[in-house]
């Protein structure tokens, strides 16, 4: 017998041995097929993606950069194991390796598609903000709720993943019990504090760095978080308020002023002349306007009060910023009452003038009168 045809026979008997229900031929095929496919994935991925990020990079769009990105770190790598799995499924297992192949395939199935969820996510809404021109601290925040959106996404994948591998939901959530009430009651703050946050984040009464008052208390807003706020106030203390607590108050955003108006009221004596009181509107009107970034809207005697004339004025300046309002409001003030001076014009006071007469004077008017 030939020595060749001799060794085919033996290599023949040798390959058709059965190992676990397969020959070993089999195993070599199928072998042979996984080292083929993975050669044949790595050239295409290759070649591929090279001309592909050569094309994206001459766009200024980030979002064909992204999902090339999506394809290399979830498409392709799934691709592989789709592909050896259903190369793999050419072999007879016992039942527990067959079960086994298939909770691992629908465990790395779930990972990869949850994954990909959560990254379509995440890119759909950073591309969003960008395109808006939303600032950093904006893009924060919202990183927060991409979290917990990437979450709940986990739990009701990882739920539909227990339903597929032969597990029911509604047993698992009864054998719960009281338990998960408890828990569910527990977090109902917890969850009302989120909902909160959200509607902070997409209604934007305040963002970080605004100066706001809230329920008698003026301050910076330091940090948004997702229970609590951090709010720095004028005199130094940090104040942790719940969010809902600030979804649930009036708040006054002092930043967000685009002109801050300025109402007060001047009292003057009823003996001031006619002339000066007709005269006054102009006098505060030219010393207001006088004032940097100041405009008079009205200056009126309102009122006949119990011991005064009461005139109500109004301006409006077209800058925020509180340490200016205060700085021409004194200066207004300093003015005033150096041209009330000048003017011979007195302040009322809370109070009534009496005119004394001497008692002489009197007596000789009791004297010409009788």
């Amino acid at each position: 017998m030939n020595a060749n045809i001799f060794a085919h026979i033996i290599m023949n008997d040798f390959l058709n041995q059965i190992w676990w229900n397969n020959s070993l031929r089999m195993y070599a095929i199928v072998l042979g097929e996984m080292i083929a496919v993975w050669i044949i994935l790595s050239l295409l991925k290759k070649i591929i993606t090279t001309s592909l990020k050569k094309i994206t990079s001459r766009t200024k769009s980030k979002a064909d950069d992204s999902i090339l990105t999506a394809a290399e770190k979830y498409i392709i790598p799934y691709l592989y194991f789709a592909i050896n799995y259903a190369i793999i499924e050419q072999l007879i297992f016992s039942q527990r390796i067959e079960h086994v192949l298939k909770v691992a395939a629908a465990v790395i199935t779930a990972y990869y598609f949850i994954r990909f969820i959560n990254y379509t996510i995440q890119l759909s809404v950073l591309l969003r903000m960008q395109k808006k021109q939303e600032p950093p601290e904006r893009t924060k925040q919202l990183s927060r709720i991409v979290f917990i959106i990437k979450v709940f996404v986990w739990i009701i994948g990882i739920l539909l993943l227990t339903e597929n591998l032969g597990y029911k939901l509604t047993t698992i959530i009864t054998g719960l019990g009281v338990g998960g009430i408890a828990v569910a009651l527990a977090a109902q703050n917890i969850i009302g504090d989120l909902f909160s946050y959200i509607v902070i984040f997409f209604d934007k009464p305040f963002e970080e760095g605004d100066m706001i008052s809230v329920n008698n208390v003026t301050g910076t807003v330091e940090r948004i978080g997702l229970k609590t706020s951090h709010i720095r106030s004028i005199s130094g203390e940090q104040l942790i308020i719940p969010n809902t607590d600030l979804v649930k108050s009036t708040i006054k955003n002092i930043k967000r002023l685009q002109r801050r108006g300025v109402n007060f009221k001047l009292n003057v004596r009823y003996d001031t002349p006619e002339s000066k009181l007709k005269s006054l509107a102009d006098l505060i009107k030219s010393i207001v306007n006088k004032q940097q970034h100041t405009l008079l809207d009205r200056c009126h005697l309102v009122a006949f009060g119990d011991f005064s004339l009461s005139y109500d004025i109004l301006y409006f300046i077209d800058n925020p910023d509180y340490r200016l309002y205060l700085d021409i409001q004194q200066n207004i003030y300093f003015e005033i009452m150096n041209a009330f001076a000048q003017q011979g014009i007195d302040f009322a006071f809370p109070g009534q003038t009496f005119i004394l007469q001497h008692p002489l004077n009197a007596d000789n008017k009791k004297t010409n009168n009788s």
